[in-house]
């Protein structure tokens, strides 16, 4: 063990030194990378210098209760620090359990979030806005920097669909468990007779993909230019600025509108269709390795009911949690707290994976 976190440390080093270097500097997509391994390095070789430290502690600690040498004042206080020390040194181990657990390289990735109104009628258009806004303000909290991609409005208010980008430090880590069917209870504000009626939306969070994840070529793309429809500016309605693009490999169609320029749009577009492709890529890559460890925490299933939001009941249940930390208070929710559900989906996912093998070597 203490031989595997001297390597992780000495692997610290080693990009440390990389990025310090006038060279990589020029390389922006490599810098990049190093500079997310750094990171993600950084907390577990604080605990595996914690943790050798203890080690050699331990050990010296034993050398002087065995060498018969030792004033018996002195071995006593040995005895004592070493009971201690092995207090601590199961501590750390604890923590090195979740730290080493494998992290999803996606995780550090900014996200896409695609909203759609499902079963309910208009009343899952309004409840797919609601949770539209819900995401604003959860960014809001977290400094997180939401851009939105496209927007097809619902007649009676809300969204038939929303599709929007979220940019910040380790954002998809952070909301890939808000992936699935959100379900809402409560008396709709087109129902005259007062009954509750129970709607859906469907949340999807993809990892943006980077240029160099995915490659796209020019003859594969079929790019139409056309005027934006709906509300906007002047400029917006009456320029050809809208984009619409057509993979024709894999028969994925995009589309943005909500930008001025008819550059702007498509750089968006561009991004949506890339990160499309890098989820068509990983989905091929984990049906093809069947044996991948999946919990149901992180499957990210787009048909799985997640969550419930129960209004006359002012609650919130997450399906996916149990006993007492599956129920949370929906005025907090719905106005943007969902970091104790998150945490308590993240807990869920790390003893999940402990359970199935996660151990330490």
């Amino acid at each position: 063990m203490k031989q595997k976190l001297e390597s992780i440390i000495q692997r610290y080093n080693d990009v440390a030194a990389h990025l310090n270097s006038p060279d990589i500097m020029r390389d922006v997509n490599r810098f990049k990378e190093l500079s997310r391994e750094y990171k993600q390095l950084t907390p577990i070789v604080e605990a595996a210098r914690r943790y050798i430290k203890v080690c050699d502690d331990i050990d010296s600690n034993k050398e002087l209760i065995s060498d018969k040498q030792t004033e018996p004042e002195l071995r006593d206080m040995a005895y004592e620090e070493s009971a201690e020390l092995a207090e601590q040194k199961t501590e750390i181990e604890n923590e090195l359990r979740v730290l080493l657990i494998p992290k999803d390289p996606n995780d550090m990735k900014n996200c896409i979030f695609e909203v759609r109104a499902g079963t309910g009628g208009d009343e899952a258009g309004i409840f797919a806005g609601d949770l539209f806004r819900m995401y604003e303000k959860f960014a809001e909290k977290k400094n997180y920097q939401i851009e939105i991609i496209s927007i097809n409005e619902s007649e009676r208010g809300g969204f038939k669909e929303i599709v929007f980008s979220m940019n910040g430090d380790n954002v998809f880590g952070t909301v890939k468990f808000e992936s699935g069917v959100h379900r809402v209870q409560r008396v709709p504000e087109t129902e005259s007779s007062g009954r509750v009626h129970t709607s859906a939306a469907t949340v999807a969070v993809l990892p943006e993909a980077e240029d160099v994840d995915v490659e796209i070529r020019d003859e594969d793309l079929r790019i139409d230019i056309f005027r934006a429809g709906g509300k906007g500016g002047q400029n917006v309605n009456k320029v050809e600025t809208a984009v619409r693009i057509v993979h024709n490999p894999s028969g994925i169609v995009v589309g943005c509108q909500e930008e001025r320029s008819q550059l702007k749009n498509k750089q968006k577009a561009m991004k949506v269709l890339r990160t499309k492709l890098y989820e068509l890529e990983l989905k091929k890559q984990q049906d093809e390795i069947s044996s991948t460890r999946k919990s149901m925490v992180r499957s990210g299933d787009r048909s799985e009911k997640i969550r419930t939001y129960n209004y006359p009941q002012n609650r919130v249940t997450d399906h996916r949690l149990e006993g007492e930390a599956k129920n949370y208070s929906l005025r907090e929710i719905v106005d943007g707290s969902l970091e104790q559900v998150i945490e308590n989906l993240q807990i869920a996912e790390r003893a999940e994976i402990l359970r199935q093998g996660g151990k330490l070597k």
